[in-house]
């Protein structure tokens, strides 16, 4: 009886989790094609793809779906250019403040970022980068700083120093050492970094709001008005389609994340 017990106990918890996991999605899949859902039925009143013409059609929805897929990019080369050699020297140098800079990078995440966001805002008005580009990938760009730091630097740091000194005893040149032996091994982690950064930017809604609105809306931002201005089908269309990037790219390195990559970017001394 203790076994059978246990076991129901088992599937009620599965059971619960892939109701608490899937149903917000099928909730949101069921909106997106309803043509309406009153109380106290349990199935839609009907079905539609009316809702999605509507978000397709809609120019402020296109350009929010436009800048979204332009920022997110720009933020990880961005945050990629200036952080990797960073990484690079936490991994494999030996300074003074390391430590210190190190558990510093985690400042932007430790603190509640509304409160981050309306500091930056005034300096932004004294140096004109509100409503600008510019002022938008830098709130971005602060908050990808530690995955692209962190992750990569642990990457960095397990490539087996003995391979790096064959192949400079066989005659490479330190930068031909760096791109055939230490960044080929190092790029799962790199990946990983660069796909939480991808979407860390994608989904950045306060600071893209409080700097950019109303010249640059994205999706996340979008959303904001989307919930008062239309109704919960449309929300829910948008919704749809500002998880499916996230989706996809999470399965695409979902090897690497699941092989440890992500832990052990947390895990550098």
């Amino acid at each position: 009886m203790g076994r059978v017990a246990l076991r129901g106990l088992l599937a009620v918890a599965v059971i619960t989790l892939c109701l608490f996991v899937f149903g917000p999605l099928l909730w949101l899949a069921s909106q997106a094609f309803a043509t309406s859902w009153t109380y106290p039925n349990l199935l839609p009143d009907g079905l539609t793809t009316r809702w999605w013409k509507v978000v397709l059609d809609d120019p402020a929805l296109g350009a929010a779906v436009q800048n979204s897929l332009t920022f997110a990019p720009l933020t990880v080369l961005i945050s990629a250019l200036v952080c990797l050699p960073a990484a690079y020297a936490f991994a494999r140098r030996e300074f003074p403040g390391r430590r210190a800079m190190l558990i510093g990078l985690f400042a932007t995440n430790a603190f509640p970022k509304m409160g981050l966001f309306a500091t930056m805002a005034s300096l932004f008005y004294a140096l004109n980068l509100m409503q600008t580009v510019l002022g938008i990938l830098i709130v971005h760009v602060i908050g990808t700083v530690v995955f692209m730091t962190w992750i990569p630097a642990a990457a960095f740091a397990s490539v087996p120093r003995s391979l790096e000194e064959a192949a400079r005893d066989a005659g490479a040149k330190p930068l031909r050492v760096f791109f055939t032996v230490t960044l080929p091994l190092a790029l799962p982690g790199i990946a990983v970094a660069a796909i939480m950064s991808f979407l860390a930017s994608f989904d950045e809604a306060q600071g893209t709001y409080l700097v950019g609105a109303p010249d640059y809306m994205t999706m996340p931002t979008q959303m904001y008005s989307l919930i008062l201005n239309y109704p919960p089908q449309v929300a829910a269309v948008f919704s749809i389609m500002l998880s499916v990037p996230s989706v996809l790219l999470l399965l695409l390195v979902r090897k690497h994340v699941m092989g440890g990559h992500l832990a052990e970017g947390f895990q550098i001394r």
